[in-house]
Order: C-alpha cells, then sequence, then structure tokens
C-alpha cells in the first residue's frame, strides 16, 4: 500500500484543526487508556491499518495487557476484562460509529448515560467522531502503518 497524499502537507490548517479537538479531548478529563481503547475499537470497525497500528503501540506502552488487546474486538463476550465504563464506552463507540446503522437508539444512549455524566458523554462522542473522521483521511488517502514501514525498512 502506498500513501496517496499527504494531507497534512496540503492541508495544514484542517490537520491542525483536527489536531485542535485531539487536544481538547486530552485534556478532558476521561481517562487515557479509555479513549485510546475507543480509538481502537472504532479503528477494528473502520479497518483502518495505520490507526490500528498506533493505538496498539500506544496501548501496550501505557501497559495494557496483550490480552486484553486480543479480546477488545469481541468485549461484551470478555467477561470482567473490561470495566463497567471501559464497556459502556465501547457500546457507545460502536452504536455512535455505526450510526447510519443503529441511529444511536434510546436504549444505548440511556446506558451510556448510567455511566456517563452529560459532559464525560459530549466529551467521549467528541472523541469518537474525531477517530472516525482520522480513519477516514487514513483509509482515504493510504497512511502507511509504522509496521508496514519496519518491515519495508
Amino acid at each position: 500500500m502506498s500513501e496517496r497524499l499527504n494531507y497534512n502537507h496540503i492541508a495544514p490548517a484542517g490537520a491542525k484543526a483536527l489536531g485542535g479537538v485531539y487536544g481538547y479531548v486530552t485534556q478532558s478529563g476521561l481517562p487515557g487508556t479509555l479513549v485510546t481503547l475507543v480509538y481502537l475499537r472504532i479503528s477494528q470497525i473502520n479497518n483502518c491499518a495505520y490507526c490500528l497500528d498506533m493505538h496498539t503501540r500506544d496501548l501496550l506502552k501505557s501497559g495494557v495487557k496483550v490480552e486484553k488487546l486480543a479480546l477488545l474486538q469481541a468485549w461484551a463476550e470478555a467477561g470482567n476484562l473490561f470495566d463497567e465504563r471501559e464497556r459502556a464506552a465501547l457500546a457507545w463507540a460502536e452504536t455512535v460509529t455505526r450510526v447510519a446503522e443503529t441511529n444511536v437508539p434510546d436504549e444505548a444512549y440511556q446506558a451510556a448515560r448510567n455511566v456517563f455524566s452529560e459532559r464525560e458523554l459530549v466529551d467521549l462522542t467528541i472523541a469518537i467522531s474525531l477517530m472516525n473522521a482520522y480513519n477516514r483521511m487514513s483509509i482515504s488517502f493510504r497512511n502507511t502503518p509504522q509496521a508496514a514501514l519496519e518491515k519495508a525498512a
């Protein structure tokens, strides 16, 4: 796979705007590991190789066990490996990411609200929206995953 174009160089103001949203999410108070698990799950749904590689590396560096990463795609069947907030965040991320299919039903909203404050839920939804945008940019323009670059070297 080769990169189609480098959107960071072609539209630096747009890339900076996305980076500003990323900075907001980082400062939102949501736990970093929780947000990165959500980013990884969204990237699994969207099949974004670049983001899958990046977020897996980030989670491993932060001390998340490989067993947890291996079961992320099946988090709902993984017993207590994922805590209540992680399960709620992952369920919300899935329904919001698949909005065209799910229409984000009231039951999903209420389940998320049972675990997250209004502000946390808004911030989480901003994070979900951001990762979906990044996935679409990376897939559309064929960002090369670090693992593929390392193999080529």
